[in-house]
This record gives C-alpha cells, structure tokens and sequence, in this order.
C-alpha cells in the first residue's frame, strides 16, 4: 500500500525545497517558489491524509516527481 502523507508533512517537504508560504484560505494553504526561470504555486489542503490523486496533483504543480519529495 501506498505511503500517505498528510497536509502538514508535505508542506514541511515543499519548504525543504524552497517552498514559501503566501497564503491560507480555510483548509487550503498556498505554496510559491520563486525559481530562476519561472514561480511555481502549489495548493496543499492541510488534511490529515491526502488522497493519492491529490498527492499526485501536488506534485504536478510543483514539477517534482514523488522520489524528490520522499527524500527532502
């Protein structure tokens, strides 16, 4: 099975990577990253498990793959 991550896992991994915190609406919690090429917004809901299409969205928006994530 899977490892799930919940809301709070993530964002601490996204920070590892540059991640800055902009915003939160709610549950929802907004994410940029300001590369050298081009700003990257990630929206993260700070769930107690995030269901795997939502992991799968996140990393999408960050342009990360599952591996870079796991090991930050």
């Amino acid at each position: 099975m899977p490892k799930l991550y919940s809301g709070t896992e993530v964002v601490k991994r996204l920070k590892r990577l540059g991640f800055e915190k902009i915003s939160q609406k709610g549950s929802h919690l907004k994410l940029r990253s300001l590369g050298t090429r081009n700003i990257r917004t990630v929206i993260v809901p700070m769930h107690k498990q995030i269901a795997q299409g939502t992991l799968k969205s996140i990393l999408l928006q960050a342009k990360i793959t599952k591996e870079v994530l796991d090991t930050a």
